[in-house]
């Protein structure tokens, strides 16, 4: 008798996860995110955001209910400024500078972060694969979710951007205390620096910016 297919793309991840210790990295690099500082529920840039799960967000590791106030809390950046750009911005593709008045922020965490990488083989050996990582966003918080309740004591996942391919940081509840009280950077994207920063970061990735 022939073995059963398995997907590529499991709707629910298996009951028990496994990891072996080249499945985490250590983290000590420059993190990016662009931020609103305009508008309503505006988060300071070095508060984890303890609302969800949000639609919208891949990797929220809130129980998978109607969003709410949690104890989780999540923050996503980026190891680069074009990939943090890409992700924002990834909708439209255009840049708008000026709604909501974004912010490029970056910062070095006060610790290593201990996350899980899934730029490896950890998804093919908890019987997933690479497809997972552009699953609908549905199916991928709930492996956030699985997880964070595994292993609370990790600080977030390294995860590669769904759109440049370059890695994302994403911060869990346990990497609070990694964030510094004032960042490396922190300018308005229409801020003249910037401005030639993102202008340069839209042509890589081949945004509109306005």
């Amino acid at each position: 008798m022939s073995p059963r297919s398995k997907p590529k793309v499991p709707r629910t991840p298996p009951e028990k996860l496994t990891r072996q210790p080249d499945d985490s990295t250590s983290y000590t690099g420059t993190l990016w995110r662009i931020h609103r500082t305009e508008g309503e529920h505006v988060l300071p840039w070095n508060k984890l955001r303890t609302f969800g799960p949000l639609p919208s967000m891949r990797w929220d590791p809130h129980p998978d209910a109607e969003p709410s106030m949690r104890a989780e809390g999540v923050l996503y950046a980026a190891a680069d400024v074009a990939t943090g750009l890409a992700e924002v911005y990834q909708t439209t593709r255009v840049i708008d500078t000026r709604a909501g008045a974004p912010t490029l922020t970056a910062w070095k965490p006060q610790r290593k972060l201990r996350l899980l990488d899934l730029s490896g083989t950890w998804l093919l050996r908890n019987s997933a694969s690479a497809a997972l990582l552009a699953a609908p966003r549905s199916i991928c918080r709930r492996w956030a979710r699985a997880i964070y309740t595994t292993w609370p004591e990790l600080d977030g996942l390294y995860v590669p951007s769904t759109m440049t391919g370059r890695p994302n940081i994403v911060l869990w509840t346990a990497a609070a205390d990694s964030l510094p009280a004032l960042p490396s950077f922190s300018r308005p994207l229409s801020h003249p620096l910037v401005w030639s920063i993102t202008q340069a970061a839209a042509s890589e990735i081949g945004y509109r910016i306005l």
